[in-house]
């Protein structure tokens, strides 16, 4: 009965699920929002403006009843808004603020627009000014038209411009309110306008003095002057702080240009000075009568300076507006997966509760509660044992239940973490396909705020499972071959692209396979990064895999050095001081986007490369987090010496699809039970201490092919992200041989094997009285400088050089 009871609200909460679906999604619902706020913003303008001339005649509408002015059709208003603009219009101008009612108008364009995506700059600045503007214009209008005309029905300062501009008058008298609104409104202007403020500021600055000019004729009587050619002269002097200005004109009757010259002279230099005076200072031009053009030097000029340096108030920096255009992908490329009825029959249910409670019994076990969750995949049993029952005794029963119930990949957990229950799994007999749709559509992953957001799949509760990659902050995922594993990775692939823009996330991909990530290709211009001389961008080379991630080491530390100089602990901290301008691009400060790392089949890559692969990985997962890079490695071969000691201590979050065994399990989860999966997506997540079963989200490839080439058919960058060039270490490593360092016996061994053609350690030992290292050691040099051929076994060494002359030219060559 206990069962039965709890099986009901089930079925009710899954109804009620599909009551709530949203009948339109969030980015309509806001586009359908902004139009109406706009189309609000046109219909009050168009009634504010009719209130202007038609309110005196729409005022007895005003004053009837709410029952009249609602239902009666008959009454009309001359207001091109009608009655309700007549009416919004008398209470928000005439009853409110006067034309500064207008400025509501604004506030609500601009709202509408930035509900749409438009930007309109700083938008809480622009607000808190039109509220500013509208009490200001409304006290002003107030004060300067305090009462209406005889034929006039309109307030122009409306009625809270009255009544705060009375009141002030009563405080501070006309002339007090009339400063006050002076100073205040060139505050405003000053504060608001940085144009205005070095224009009043220009205003107010002294400016030099002009004199008139000052004409000081010598005339024959009181100062007789006398020129070379015959001609006089009339000096006008300009006292203009440092010029004089002279006039030279001739003596003849015919008719000759003035010739004015401007010369700079020191302060110390005054007006008053005699004739001889000046004549030593002036540098007299002499006047022909061919010359018909008049010189003027003009006074120099010096640009003003400012007292004060501001910064100009920059808007926040937006990394995406490189590529403003881009959309995200829409749900319309991805396929809700619905293979017929998937729910799990009341008879099905019952069926195992009491299997489950009979070979309980036949072990003498009591129970006194039992409660079934109906999960994807599988359904939690939760049992609650009779008091006494030891836990171990039904941990031990594992076998026996799955035999009774005929059913494979049966899983107890004892007891369950919080819960105070035993459980135990039961896969269902139709599970249930979990669409990559429905995880996206999901209202916790669409109103998700991590920085990285991943949404898996579905817990056994029906819920979204999904984390952030930051926290994580590193993946690995294991499985054996067909579990879902390369599912797994796209899945978390599409996870990102449906939430990160490309400016703000970058994939590198290492795949030795060659083919499983390839898909990804198209998108190289968008979310890839490589090296610069990478000719493709999904890596295959061994080679380029070596050098791609000792570049991405390259890079982790030229961001910790960005951090270290812009005082970040983190590149959160970092990109938010980038994006509010307070760090200097030209000091080599960049906004740093997240670097997600993916390798596939990274068994193929130890077996070949081995410690050159796994030590700057492990420098990666121990380093990088802080700095934004994040990895996730896959592998189809959990075993120890695939994920070493070193990984497993790195890669605190691990994902385990069905294995074979129990010790690949423990290798994976550090517990068994990857082992007793059922496949098809169905997965264990580790992240701690705490471990979650999931059923992992399926998307198709033609689903994956659909978003990328969304994605690709838009404008990308020019190139792909391109990563720090890495440049080898010449040093050899361990094994190489290093032929600048050869044995002294190098030249004399190297003669000895040509002669007799034929390599072998043991000759080279007895022939020098040496050890077999050291003998070893020069057939190895040997190897490497071309003379003899790579190990046989026990045979003998091929020769490579027929003859003295070659060898001769070898050794020179080295």
């Amino acid at each position: 009965m206990a069962f039965r009871a709890k099986k009901k609200p089930a079925k009710t909460k899954k109804k009620r699920t599909k009551k709530r679906m949203p009948l339109i999604n969030k980015e309509k619902l806001f586009f359908l929002f902004g139009l109406f706020v706009l189309l609000v913003a046109a219909y009050l303008l168009i009634s504010f403006v009719s209130f202007l001339f038609y309110g005196a005649a729409d005022q007895s509408i005003m004053d009837s009843g709410w029952s009249e002015f609602l239902f009666n059709s008959a009454v009309k208003a001359q207001n091109k808004g009608m009655k309700m603009g007549a009416y919004l219009s008398e209470v928000i101008m005439n009853r409110g603020f006067g034309l500064a009612s207008f400025t509501f108008i604004y506030l609500l364009a601009i709202t509408g627009l930035r509900i749409l995506g438009r930007k309109t700059g700083n938008y809480l600045k622009s607000v808190w000014y039109s509220v500013i503007c509208i009490i200001w214009f409304s006290v002003a209008l107030g004060l300067f038209f305090n009462k209406t005309d005889a034929g006039s029905a309109i307030y122009w300062g409306g009625h809270y411009g009255f009544v705060l501009s009375n009141w002030l008058r009563s405080l501070i008298g006309v002339v007090g309110l009339v400063f006050l609104l002076f100073i205040s409104g060139l505050a405003i202007i000053v504060v608001r306008f940085d144009g205005a403020f070095e224009l009043m500021k220009g205003l107010l600055k002294r400016k030099p003095k002009h004199n008139e000019e000052e004409d000081i004729s010598f005339n024959e009587e009181s100062a007789p002057s006398e020129l070379e050619g015959e001609e006089s002269v009339t000096k006008v002097i300009e006292d203009d702080d440092d010029v004089v200005k002279a006039i030279f004109e001739s003596d003849d009757e015919d008719d000759l240009p003035l010739v004015e010259q401007e010369i700079e002279i020191d302060d110390q230099i005054e007006v008053e000075e005699t004739e001889e005076k000046v004549e030593e200072e002036i540098e007299v031009i002499p006047v022909e009568k061919e010359d018909e053009l008049n010189l003027t030097v003009a006074p120099k000029q010096e640009e003003e300076e400012s007292d004060k340096v501001e910064p100009e108030e920059l808007e926040d920096y937006d990394p995406t507006l490189d590529l403003a255009s881009f959309k995200f992908p829409t749900l319309e490329l991805l396929e809700d997966h619905k293979f017929g009825n998937a729910e799990v029959k009341n008879e099905e249910l019952v069926a195992n509760k009491n299997k489950i409670v009979e070979t309980l019994r036949h072990y003498k076990i009591e129970i006194t509660k039992i409660r079934a969750t109906i999960g994807p995949t599988i359904t939690l049993y939760e049992i609650v044992p009779a008091p006494g029952v030891r836990i171990s005794k039904i941990k031990n029963l594992e076998d026996d239940i799955a035999l009774s119930l005929a059913a494979l990949g049966i899983r107890i957990i004892a007891p369950i973490p919080g819960r105070g229950t035993i459980g135990i799994e039961v896969p269902n007999q139709n599970p249930e396909t979990v669409s990559m749709h429905s995880i996206i559509r999901s209202k916790r992953f669409q109103e998700s705020k991590a920085e990285l957001p991943v949404a898996l799949g579905k817990t056994i509760s029906n819920e979204t499972f999904m984390f952030d990659l930051v926290k994580m902050p590193h993946i690995l995922v294991a499985g054996a071959t067909g579990q879902g594993k390369s599912v797994g990775i796209n899945v978390i692939i599409t996870s990102l692209l449906y939430k990160k823009h490309p400016s703000q996330l970058k994939f590198v991909f290492i795949d030795p396979k060659k083919v499983e990530l390839n898909i990804y290709s198209v998108l190289e211009k968008h979310y890839l990064a490589k090296l610069p001389d990478a000719e493709e961008p999904v890596i295959t080379d061994i080679q380029k895999v070596k050098n791609t991630l000792n570049s991405i080491n390259v890079e982790m530390d030229a961001r910790y050095d960005l951090l270290k100089a812009a005082q970040a602990r983190n590149i959160k901290e970092y990109n938010k001081k980038f994006i509010s301008r307070r760090l200097n691009p030209e000091k080599g400060h960049r906004f740093m986007p997240y670097i997600v790392v993916i390798i596939d089949e990274f068994a193929d890559l130890i077996m070949t490369a081995g410690k050159e692969i796994e030590l700057p990985i492990a420098r990666i997962a121990q380093l990088a987090r802080a700095v934004g890079i994040h990895m996730i490695i896959a592998t189809q071969r959990p075993s120890t010496n695939i994920i070493t000691g070193v990984i497993k201590a790195n890669f605190p979050a691990r994902i385990a699809f069905k294995v074979a065994s129990m010790i690949d399990s423990r290798t994976i989860l550090d517990s068994p039970g990857a082992n007793q999966l059922i496949g098809r997506g169905d997965m264990l997540i580790s992240q701690g201490s705490e471990m979650t079963r999931v059923q992992c989200a399926f998307v198709d490839t033609p689903e994956v092919e659909n978003i990328v080439e969304f994605i690709s058919e838009q404008r990308g960058y020019p190139t792909a992200f391109l990563l720090p060039e890495f440049v080898g270490d010449d040093e050899p490593g361990p094994g190489d041989v290093d032929l600048r360092n050869r044995d002294e016996l190098f030249d004399d061994a190297a003669r000895i094997v040509v002669m007799n053609q034929m390599g072998s350690t043991s000759m080279i030992q007895r022939k020098f009285s040496i050890g077999y290292n050291r003998a070893g050691r020069l057939m190895d040099q040997l190897e490497a400088a071309g003379i003899v051929g790579p190990s046989e076994g026990s045979k003998a060494r091929q020769v490579l050089l027929q003859d003295e002359y070659s060898l001769e030219q070898l050794l020179n060559n080295l």
